[in-house]
């Protein structure tokens, strides 16, 4: 017997997610800098790494080639795409901002209407410019209103965006910046994890407000990257649970509840808690080692609604698969769970898979291939892999 269609409301958006960094070549910003560094170099040669294959560079190349990641995302049937804008490109010098850069952005934002593909807009995901970074960056309370009048820039210079993304994956830039020091600028300290989370807080809420002020009809949130705790039972589990729940899921979005009109779903994780976290069977893993377990979107997206009543739209969801032999069935079970929140009334209005092409996988470097769209690293040559065929089938019938 055939396997039933399930069929998603009219008007759901279909697409794809990227970052400015991982994908556009040629920035020069604190992540660069921190790549090119000695003790960076150092480490990575000590561990039998080539130091060029975790330096961005020219990444995908996609300044340059903006049409041709419009011609991707129309081989997908997409309706919607999620990008960023690079702070340190659009305002290289503290006040000066760059109009020939502004003007591409704004170009490229009505290539993407025209094609029928809806820009969601992303102001900081992750890097600051050189200038900013000297000043402490997010350390630093003065940042609150350096993002804001950034932001500013951008969105009068972007009139037509209805839908803005303030801030990408708070906690885990910090907690990897700030407490465990992986990534630049390599702190460990506690009482700075919480003051730059304190920091992003104020910068979301007061660009929020101006964005609204400058037009009232746009749609705001953050892109939050939250996982399924799972307790494996007894109240210790449980207790356990409901702590990582509190701080990693609720504490950000709790706190801009108020200034939010929707919620960006970032979702990759599962933890099994059972005396200890991260017990999980790993039954099926991607090439990161990250465990596979699509149910976990469900019940991430019941948990975001019971709580916050918001719209939600999957802003990042996918895996590193450079073989392409498990993301065609992981896109098909994932979608399986957000039809099931959907049969059960939870708002989901939209998503976006990470990644449109192969990009530069922050400290993993270009080792790691999220793309639906393969890169040739020398040419930058946008090759399908064979799951492109499926996205493009259940976007263009809007249905599994």
């Amino acid at each position: 017997m055939a396997e039933k269609s399930l069929s998603f409301p009219n008007g759901f958006l279909w697409g794809a997610a990227t970052s400015s960094y991982q994908i556009e070549g040629g920035i020069e910003n604190d992540w660069s800098k921190w790549e090119k560094s000695a003790s960076r170099i150092r480490d990575l040669k000590r561990r039998g790494l080539h130091p060029t294959d975790f330096q961005s560079g020219k990444a995908a190349n996609s300044w340059e080639m903006m049409e041709e990641d419009i011609e991707c995302l129309k081989k997908i049937n997409a309706t919607a795409y999620r990008f960023s804008i690079e702070w340190a490109r659009v305002e290289p010098q503290e006040g000066k901002f760059d109009e020939a850069v502004l003007k591409k952005y704004t170009h490229f934002v009505k290539r993407l209407q025209e094609e029928g593909i809806e820009p969601f807009v992303t102001l900081w995901h992750w890097p600051v410019p050189l200038w900013l970074h000297k000043k402490g960056g997010w350390a630093k309370p003065m940042i609150v209103d350096y993002f804001k009048k950034y932001s500013e820039r951008i969105v009068r210079t972007m009139p037509d965006v209805t839908f803005w993304i303030t801030l990408n994956e708070p906690n885990i830039f910090v907690g990897d910046s700030f407490l465990t020091g992986k990534w630049p600028p390599q702190k460990k300290n506690l009482f700075a994890y919480y003051r730059v989370l304190c920091h992003m807080v104020c910068a979301h809420r007061k660009v929020y407000d101006m964005i609204k002020n400058i037009n009232s009809q746009t749609q705001i949130g953050i892109a939050s990257p939250n996982i399924y705790f799972e307790a494996a039972g007894g109240f210790i589990n449980r207790l356990l649970k409901a702590g990582a729940d509190w701080w990693w899921n609720h504490w950000f979005l709790d706190r801009i509840k108020d200034k939010q009109d929707f919620i960006g779903l970032n979702f990759y994780f599962h933890n099994l808690i059972n005396y200890g976290f991260t017990k999980n069977k790993n039954e099926r893993v991607s090439d990161f080692g990250w465990e596979l377990y699509p149910k976990g979107m469900y019940y991430v997206l019941k948990d975001l609604e019971k709580r916050y009543h918001k719209p939600i739209y999957i802003t990042e969801n996918g895996l590193a698969d450079e073989k392409d032999t498990q993301r065609a069935w992981y896109i098909m079970e994932i979608l399986k769970n957000i039809h099931r929140a959907l049969s059960e009334g939870i708002d989901v209005r939209g998503y976006m898979h990470w990644s449109l092409i192969d990009n530069f996988e922050w400290a993993e470097g270009f080792t790691k291939k999220f793309g639906l769209f393969e890169v040739d690293r020398k040419t930058f040559e946008r090759r399908p892999r064979s799951s492109v065929k499926v996205f493009a089938e259940i976007a263009k019938h809007n249905a599994l």
